[in-house]
């Protein structure tokens, strides 16, 4: 019998089928790449297939937010793994947040929101965090 690993993670509530590439304003120096997230020196992301977020924190996750909360979580993660500077990043994410809301028919007055709870409670999500380690279980 081949021996099978896994990882035990966090609870995400959705993950990718088809891999999504959007145009940016966020700029980095180098190309940055993950398993999953690619951001390359000219703006264009790429989140791969299988890619997985947990929606809209904070909000019901509905059709005008989910695009929106994808590409947010991805940028965030990219913040939190210290690819991206948070503090030069940040706002630029949530406008983004914002903008494909506004592309994917939320009214200005239900992005605004989003954008306004990101204002206030999203550094948090953003800031680098102490790396996670998480435990390997493999069969005998």
């Amino acid at each position: 019998m081949n021996q099978f690993c896994y990882r035990k993670l966090p609870k995400y509530k959705y993950q990718l089928s088809k891999g999504l590439t959007i145009s940016t304003s966020i700029i980095p120096e180098k190309l940055i790449q993950t398993d999953f997230i690619k951001l390359d020196t000219k703006g264009e992301m790429t989140i791969m297939k299988y890619y997985a977020w947990d929606g809209t924190s904070g909000a019901i996750d509905h059709p005008h937010n989910m695009r929106a909360s994808l590409v947010h979580d991805a940028l965030y993660q990219l913040m939190r793994l210290g690819k991206l500077d948070y503090r030069a990043h940040r706002n630029a994410a949530d406008d983004l947040f914002y903008s494909i809301c506004r592309e994917d028919h939320a009214g200005f007055f239900i992005a605004g929101l989003y954008r306004l709870g990101l204002k206030f409670f999203g550094e948090k999500f953003a800031r680098p965090a102490v790396k996670k380690t998480y435990t390997e279980i493999c069969s005998k």
